[in-house]
């Protein structure tokens, strides 16, 4: 049978490209949404073939609905987490978990209290070249790693359609910042690929722009056999190429074109996007691996895990312990920058 899924608010955007993808499958149907903006739900809905439930109590209440996508102004997430799973739902949650560690353990308590799944929404552990580079890394195919570079950036505080007042991802109440808002994906990234930082340093804030409470920011994490992770966060990239360096004792490993400013445009003629130079064979390897996918494909990659985590097949993309983690190391980061200090996690 398909599992039964609803959603609980369209303000972020990234839910369209889970329904849509959604669409597509014989083993899910997404059955009904609400929106506190009840003319953004009702578009919502009507674009996607749903029901819309004008109070959120009525979308909960439903018992053709097993689980429900969590994709509200991050501010909202902990009240909308904990009332899904108060009313049995399985919760899917978007990024970041909260803005604050007391409403993660709402969360997390909620959870664990009601009995329901939970999963974060982190795009960036269902794809493929990611998915592959933890694989090395777990294998040690690089031997003892120095230096981890990271980047995820978007062009978006450039764009004027997306930094205009009223849009919540730039509102500091709602959404904190917009390192705390997609930095997310790289912490995340960095604690999946490397474990739990044991410290972190940073600068965070307005570089070059002043509509978000900040547009670009650096976090130095170390780790708990001493790599050093360079977290890069920017909200006025336009184009860039190498998304991600692992330097080991035995290897390298290079991303190329893993996040928005990087996939979106136009690639070289025989493009790689991920390939590894070892000491017992001392050239670069294409590991053969799609140089084409766009981030779009990236967030749509989202919903096959997770219909496959509602089913049994599979567990959680994250858990609600992973999301804490991330949230404390975003918080971490934030404080490091305001105190001009390193900060122990």
């Amino acid at each position: 049978m398909a599992v039964r899924l609803g959603v609980v608010s369209f303000a972020h955007a990234h839910v369209h490209a889970y329904l849509d993808a959604i669409a597509a499958m014989d083993d899910a149907v997404a059955v009904a949404g609400w929106d506190d903006d009840a003319e953004r739900g009702r578009q919502a809905c009507h674009r996607h073939q749903l029901a819309f439930e004008p109070e959120l109590d009525m979308l909960l209440a439903r018992d053709d609905i097993d689980a429900v996508f969590v994709t509200s102004q991050t501010n909202r997430h902990a009240e909308h987490a904990v009332a899904a799973a108060q009313a049995g739902k399985t919760v899917l949650l978007q990024k970041p978990m909260a803005l604050t560690l007391a409403d993660c353990d709402l969360i997390v308590d909620a959870v664990q209290r009601s009995g329901v799944g939970f999963s974060m929404c982190y795009q960036m552990r269902c794809d493929p070249v990611n998915q592959r580079m933890k694989q090395l890394v777990d294998d040690g195919a690089v031997g003892k790693i120095a230096v981890v570079r990271r980047r995820h950036a978007i062009p978006m505080l450039l764009d004027p359609a997306f930094a205009r007042p009223g849009n919540w991802h730039i509102d500091p109440v709602a959404n904190l910042g917009m390192f705390a808002d997609d930095a997310s994906h790289a912490a995340d990234w960095f604690y999946w690929m490397l474990g739990r930082p044991v410290s972190v340093m940073a600068e965070i804030d307005n570089v070059i722009t002043d509509v978000a409470p900040d547009d670009n920011g650096v976090a130095l994490f170390r780790f708990a056999d001493k790599e050093i992770g360079i977290l890069e966060n920017s909200s006025t990239t336009l184009a860039a190429e190498a998304t991600t360096e692992i330097y080991g004792d035995q290897g390298v490993i290079i991303q190329n074109y893993g996040d928005l400013p990087s996939s979106s445009v136009p690639r070289p003629p025989s493009p790689i996007a991920l390939k590894i130079y070892r000491t017992d064979d001392p050239r670069w390897h294409d590991l053969g691996l799609p140089a084409e996918t766009q981030q779009g494909d990236r967030i749509a990659a989202v919903a096959r895990p997770v219909v496959d985590y509602l089913h049994g097949r599979r567990g959680p993309i994250a858990t609600a312990a992973d999301g804490r983690v991330c949230v404390e190391m975003i918080l971490a980061s934030y404080r490091s920058a305001e105190e001009g200090r390193r900060i122990a996690l």
